[in-house]
């Protein structure tokens, strides 16, 4: 009996063990459980700033970037529509076509590297006078951009706006601007610049053949110019966006300070 008293005694202080263990499991399976899970809806990715950006009102958010490509704009056409603006940018001069560089490597050689300097910086004289006059067109279509494609853009890359406003206007902007370049250029004597340096090179001889070997660029000379201008002019336009974007000095306004202070907030990591 003794024995049997002492395994009866002995079961239930097993018995009690492990049902004590059992419970503390079961209660710290359940207290980590949703420690787990609280610590989980604390991680969720949450944007910084994201109740910002929701804060803005639709005006705000489409004045806002058409301010920043109007002040875009505005910086490109001071800075490249000026004497030199282009010619002395290494960013954005504007040389000789590709199917022309060989006549300039041959001029140079024979030491006429005058005739292939004039001709460049009449090109660029060209684009500088131009410029100016494609303000009010860039201007327009800086109005029509919806508020679908500004909510779009606003969190997107530092240039979305301005590949936004190049790949919808690219066209219309250069039959538009096509005809300021002509005049631009004929003012400033490329198509005679052109005559003189392809007749000093020997080429004008030639005729259509002559034509053939410089290649497309050579016959239409205006055109290779209005599509260059184009590309510095964006490219000025990027440059101030990115501006705007990454550094609050650039935001001279209080739209533009609080449209981009939010869209900044929002992609922080």
């Amino acid at each position: 009996m003794g024995l049997e008293n002492e395994d009866m005694t002995s079961h239930r202080v097993l018995l009690r063990v492990f049902f004590s263990i059992s419970f503390s499991a079961v209660y710290l399976g359940s207290a980590c459980g949703a420690d787990f899970f609280d610590f989980l809806k604390s991680r969720q990715t949450t944007i910084p700033g994201a109740s910002a950006v929701a804060a803005l009102s639709n005006d705000q958010v489409v004045s806002g970037l058409k301010e920043a490509l109007s002040k875009g704009v505005q910086f490109a056409v001071t800075n490249l529509g000026r004497a030199d603006g282009f010619l002395k940018d290494a960013k954005v001069k504007i040389p000789l076509p590709p199917s022309l560089q060989k006549v300039e490597q041959a001029l140079r050689l024979v030491r006429q590297d005058q005739l292939a300097d004039d001709f460049i910086t009449t090109m660029n004289r060209g684009a500088e006078a131009a410029v100016p006059e494609a303000a009010a067109v860039l201007g327009e279509s800086v109005k029509q951009m919806s508020l679908a494609d500004a909510k779009a853009i606003l969190t997107s890359t530092n240039t979305a706006a301005t590949d936004y406003f190049r790949r919808t206007s690219w066209t219309n902007l250069h039959a538009r601007f096509l005809p300021i370049v002509q005049q631009a250029t004929a003012k400033a004597g490329v198509t005679a610049s052109y005559k003189r340096m392809t007749e000093r090179a020997g080429l004008s001889s030639f005729g259509g053949f002559g034509s053939s070997l410089l290649g497309k660029d050579t016959l239409d000379i205006d055109d290779y110019v209005t599509r260059r201008s184009l590309e510095g002019l964006f490219l000025k336009i990027a440059d101030q966006e990115k501006q705007i974007r990454e550094n609050p000095v650039a935001r001279t306004t209080d739209l533009l300070q609080k449209v981009f202070s939010a869209t900044k907030s929002s992609t922080a990591p």
